[in-house]
């Protein structure tokens, strides 16, 4: 079985990455830089990780990966859409600048767009393939000082319907992952305020999440086991997604 991650050097990614290796997978990790923890899985698993740079927000980067699993397998088994960008700095959305705008969106949603419009060739010739897009709670909720990706996330959702709704007669099942407070590099620097809000209660169980409980949502879709289900959310956020008084 062959698999995608892309964004898969550190972080939420790398978790993926990991998680589908110990299945046996063998995983096409993509990024923009290699990264140390890359070359750690490559040591740890040699021969099932292979590494492609990546910018997926351009054209040439998203066809050199398409003509490289193409070459390397004639197929692909699973698309794990987690590539994506913070903001260089929150800004109040009455001042971030269209190349504010730009630099999120180009990644976060037109690359996310476009590299699984390159790649579903190569899922259509697989029985029975799957792709994961890893979204975020930021598809709903409203932060006024990130807008931008708030946007791009809720692009997001809607990629995951429009691919669900094309693919289906493929067999191509497509899944939306919806990661709530996950401890990363992205999360660092606000992880103090994250800290404070969940002692106070924003979610049900009451810690962060983790880079392997995504993995472990997206585990169980590479194992068939949402294969009735496409255009299907998973909350990973420890409850945020519940209203509650």
């Amino acid at each position: 079985m062959v698999a995608v991650v892309t964004g898969g050097s550190r972080g939420i990614g790398k978790g993926i990455a990991e998680a589908l290796l110990k299945k046996g997978f063998t995983v096409i990790v993509t990024a923009r830089n290699k990264g140390e923890e890359t070359k750690e899985l490559e040591k740890a698993y040699n021969g099932r990780v292979l590494f492609v740079p990546c910018d997926i927000s351009k054209e040439e980067g998203r066809k050199n990966l398409a003509l490289f699993v193409e070459e390397s397998f004639g197929r692909l088994d699973l698309l794990v859409n987690n590539a994506g960008v913070a903001p260089k700095e929150r800004k109040d959305i009455l001042e971030i600048s269209p190349e504010d705008f730009d630099y999120i969106t180009d990644i976060n949603l037109k690359g996310t767009f476009f590299v699984t419009q390159e790649l579903t060739p190569l899922l259509i010739k697989s029985n029975a393939s799957r792709i994961v897009n890893i979204s975020s709670v930021s598809a709903y909720t409203a932060s006024v000082n990130r807008g931008e990706y708030c946007i791009s996330k809720a692009g997001i959702s809607m990629i995951t319907k429009l691919f669900a709704a094309r693919l289906a007669e493929y067999g191509v099942s497509v899944i939306e992952i919806r990661p709530g407070i996950i401890e990363t590099d992205m999360t660092a620097g606000v992880k103090e305020k994250y800290e404070k809000l969940i002692a106070e209660g924003i979610t049900p169980i009451n810690r962060m999440g983790r880079p392997e409980d995504v993995a472990r949502c997206v585990v169980s879709v590479a194992e068939g086991n949402f294969d009735f289900c496409t255009g299907t959310v998973i909350d990973c956020d420890g409850g945020f997604n519940v209203r509650r008084l």
